[in-house]
């Protein structure tokens, strides 16, 4: 659903937003010449770039009707040769001519550059706003502090999953990145719940990058004074010929790197000097999907969604103790009672995200079922592809409490034939970030 059909059909919460307009809000009720794709999701397909890369179907495929957003960067993309395809209701770079398993190894090596300027960036303003924005998600927002980032999740009452996102505390507000996949529906949601404790305003002025890898504060350092100075999950403003930017040192690799925010009227110059540092290559979503799956790390729409809550998918981690059961705020989030139940075993849980790694050269993908040595379905692959720094076939999926012990074998059936996998811990590829 695009924006102005959330304003024409009311959304869930679309005749509020009518009634009580907002400027800040404007663009989700334009009417622009090139609406946004509506992206096909299409269980068990996907779109092959061979090397055991795939890519998701819904990555791939839009209304061949329907025009596409672009990003600031799209000439740049286009000049550098990039493939485009559909994602998010925008042309996105899935490779440059250097290729995908090129473009894996570089990042692992040296710095990557992504344009995410898909994504979704708002900022929550008001003495209310952390305590507004910790009712949402099941995570501590009141007590972090200045200048550090988490990592949070938006629930539906259900407990389920509506989002995962990023949000700093930068003092005069809360700084938030949300999947572009779901940005207008986040933003929604997040003003309909709170929007009367805070204010709720979207940025859709502003691009992002990504520059990842054991390099990039190298490369970084050199254009921007002082961001070696940030350690993982902190951020911080900075300028760079007199435009402002605000940098945060984590991203979606397992490597260190920093996510940069700043105007679209800069974005082109800026990602052209960092091009112009020696480390620096530019990097396609396709080498962004295996970077993260080695990492561990969850794609939503694919690893988790509203039909799992953060228990099953194995976030017990992104809970802090305040917020569970005994904490000084514990609950007090939508779906509570299940998340809380399932942490502490009072409710059932019956499956969870494992990682899988494939005994034979086989590239596992998702969708593809997961079956006991009895032959009987215990769950399926969510995410899966030959991991080009693991050199082995790795993938995450769902399956039974009784087989996701480490070290238990499962076959996942490609092609009518039983491929055997290992339970395995993640991440597949130690992660690197920089603590100090």
């Amino acid at each position: 659903m695009n924006a102005s059909s959330l304003e024409r059909e009311g959304g869930p919460y679309g005749r509020t937003l009518h009634r009580r307009r907002n400027p800040h809000w404007d663009f989700l009720f334009e009417k622009p010449n090139r609406r946004i794709a509506q992206v096909k999701r299409t269980a068990r397909a996907t779109h092959d770039f061979g090397h055991g890369f795939t890519l998701p179907l819904e990555i791939y495929l839009s209304s061949d009707t329907t025009a596409l957003l672009n990003t600031p960067l799209n000439a740049l993309h286009l000049e550098l040769g990039a493939r485009m395809v559909p994602f998010a209701g925008y042309s996105m770079p899935v490779q440059y001519p250097m290729g995908l398993m090129a473009e894996h190894i570089h990042t692992r090596s040296e710095a990557g550059l992504f344009d995410v300027s898909h994504m979704g960036q708002l900022r929550l303003v008001g003495t209310d706003a952390a305590s507004a924005f910790e009712s949402l998600m099941p995570v501590d927002v009141i007590d972090l502090p200045v200048g550090k980032q988490r990592y949070g999740l938006l629930l539906t009452d259900e407990g389920t999953i509506i989002d995962d996102l990023m949000f700093v505390n930068r003092g005069a507000d809360i700084f938030v990145i949300v999947n572009g996949a779901c940005k207008v529906n986040d933003i929604v949601h997040i003003q309909a719940r709170i929007g009367l404790r805070c204010q709720v305003i979207p940025l859709p002025e502003r691009a992002l990058l990504a520059l990842q890898g054991p390099k990039a504060v190298n490369a970084l350092s050199r254009m921007v004074a002082g961001v070696e100075k940030l350690v993982f999950m902190t951020g911080a403003s900075f300028k760079w010929q007199g435009a402002d930017f605000f940098i945060t040192r984590s991203g979606y690799t397992g490597e260190d790197g920093f996510e940069i925010s700043v105007h679209h009227d800069h974005v082109d110059a800026f990602a052209r000097a960092l091009l112009a540092q020696s480390e620096v290559k530019p990097i396609g979503l396709g080498a962004r999907n295996s970077l993260r799956l080695e990492a561990g790390l969850c794609l939503y729409g694919n690893d988790i969604d509203t039909s799992t809550t953060p228990i099953e998918a194995g976030l017990n981690w992104a809970i802090q103790k305040v917020r569970r059961t005994g904490g000084a705020r514990a609950g007090g989030f939508p779906g509570a009672d299940i998340v809380l139940g399932q942490l502490d075993g009072t409710h059932a849980l019956t499956h969870k995200r494992v990682g899988l790694i494939a005994q034979e050269r086989v590239p596992v993908r998702e969708h593809v079922e997961l079956q006991n040595m009895q032959g009987i379905k215990i769950g399926a692959v969510s995410s899966g592809l030959l991991g080009p720094t693991a050199n082995v076939p790795v993938a995450m999926g769902y399956v039974d409490l009784a087989s996701s012990g480490l070290g238990t074998v499962v076959n996942a059936i490609v092609r009518n034939k039983a491929v055997p996998m290992t339970v395995s811990a993640m991440p597949f590829v130690p992660n690197r970030y920089y603590r100090g």
